[in-house]
């Protein structure tokens, strides 16, 4: 029987995690494959944003999947899960689940689907948009792929882009601690030529997070042969921290928008988690608040009614929470209950009880209050709809958010109760003080 619950759970817990699978005819799409599959085909696709926590996507999936099977070889169906790659959310202006787009003729401006959720209704909506793709097509309206020569490029500067020789490799790339991308390319290459505004682009946007630079592999063969470079262009990414020369492969769009969101994805990997600190002065208020998009600011209780194991769960959850969250580099901050009571009166805080959490936008005055518990679950499921734009927010009143008093860290141990000092009465007369009265 201990078996056979296993056994569902099991299977409960994989179909809310991965809503597809590859025998489904549903491609699943992510930043990784999306420019390549979608952005750069001249197939129609139908794109479901989805999450898998989400009752309305659930009730889809079977309908999207029966579609998918239907048109297969006419239309491409794909799916994202948002919650796994949020920056392909954020590119499309994700803001309900599920959401579907359709990449028509121009993969640059996909238009809103606005049919029926059941299998019938979603076929002669993709056939239907099928019709007038190949009808433009016919009138010489072919659109225009998400990636190559065409636009999406922003001025930049070739002064950003680092010539790269065989002589300076080593020095510039390998012995930096900066993520490079590196270009090897071949000046007859019309690739080359139409990636070159692009590529300067990047790197004026990235100017001061990542490097980038170009090799002329027909001039410059040692380099160009040490990783293998066959083709032109061929970029490589040389990570921050890299070992013995390692280089991975660069598997995105053409574009500085494609080459940029690449870049701060591989960024956003490696940026550590970030550290949750104890407010006990002004400065770590300002740096964790003022400086970040938004701060997750808890108060917990006091040490005499949450001892050092109670507390130190309690702080387990917020680094666990942002870990999970670290690509959104907020900042994580919390006090003990009264040591701030500017705070938390700013912030509404302490009628609930504690602990509390709220997260703070500084550079919009808004706050949004933690309404559920106080657990890894309810944390979660709030930061999920704060990075997804959703919470109720409310004004606040103070630019600087809060006073912030100057107290001490805690040093980790179980709280005391003060000790009271001993009265002596061994020296007081008792028939005095009866007299007295």
């Amino acid at each position: 029987m201990a078996q056979f619950l296993f056994s569902v759970l099991s299977a409960s817990v994989a179909v809310t995690s991965a809503m597809y699978s590859s025998g489904d005819g549903v491609v699943e799409l992510t930043p990784n494959n999306f420019n390549r599959e979608v952005m750069q085909s001249d197939s129609l696709w139908l794109v479901e944003f989805y999450a898998p926590w989400c009752g309305h996507c659930q009730a889809l999936a079977p309908e999207w999947k029966k579609a998918a099977k239907a048109l297969e070889g006419v239309v491409k169906v794909g799916a994202v899960n948002t919650d796994d790659h949020q920056s392909l959310g954020g590119q499309y202006g994700i803001r309900g689940f599920p959401t579907i787009k359709v990449f028509g003729s121009n993969k640059n401006s996909p238009e809103d689907y606005q049919g029926g959720r059941t299998a019938d209704a979603i076929v002669d909506g993709a056939l239907s948009k099928l019709r007038s793709m190949v009808k433009d097509r016919l009138g010489g309206r072919g659109g225009s792929r998400g990636s190559g020569g065409g636009g999406g490029s922003k001025s930049g500067s070739k002064d950003d882009v680092v010539e790269l020789t065989d002589s300076n490799f080593e020095d510039l790339v390998l012995n930096s601690d900066d993520l490079w991308m590196v270009e090897f390319f071949a000046p007859w290459c019309g690739h080359c030529k139409n990636l070159a505004p692009h590529w300067e682009s990047a790197a004026s946007e990235m100017k001061g997070k990542a490097k980038f630079g170009a090799l002329d592999a027909t001039v410059h063969s040692v380099m160009a042969n040490r990783y293998g470079v066959r083709g032109y262009p061929t970029i490589k990414m040389f990570a921050a921290g890299k070992k013995d020369g390692e280089a991975s492969e660069y598997d995105g769009g053409r574009t500085s928008s494609d080459i940029v969101r690449w870049v701060e994805e591989k960024l956003a990997e490696n940026v550590p988690p970030p550290e949750v600190v104890q407010v006990v002065s002004g400065g770590i208020l300002k740096d964790n608040c003022d400086k970040k998009q938004l701060c997750v600011i808890s108060v917990l209780p006091h040490i005499l009614d949450c001892q050092s194991k109670c507390r130190n769960n309690y702080i387990q959850i917020l680094t666990d929470m942002g870990e999970k969250y670290k690509k959104q580099q907020w900042g994580w901050i919390w006090a003990e209950a009264g040591a701030q009571p500017d705070l938390e009166g700013a912030l509404g805080i302490g009628g609930f009880g504690y602990p509390a959490m709220a997260a703070v936008n500084s550079r919009k005055q808004v706050y949004v209050l933690l309404r559920g518990p106080f657990s890894e679950k309810g944390i979660n499921e709030f930061l999920r709809n704060l990075s997804y734009g959703k919470g109720s927010t409310v004004p606040l009143k103070n630019p600087t958010i809060a006073e912030i008093e100057k107290t001490e860290a805690w040093d980790g141990k179980d709280g005391e109760l003060p000790v009271e000092d001993d009265i002596d009465l061994s020296d007081v007369d008792l028939d005095d003080m009866k007299d007295e009265l």
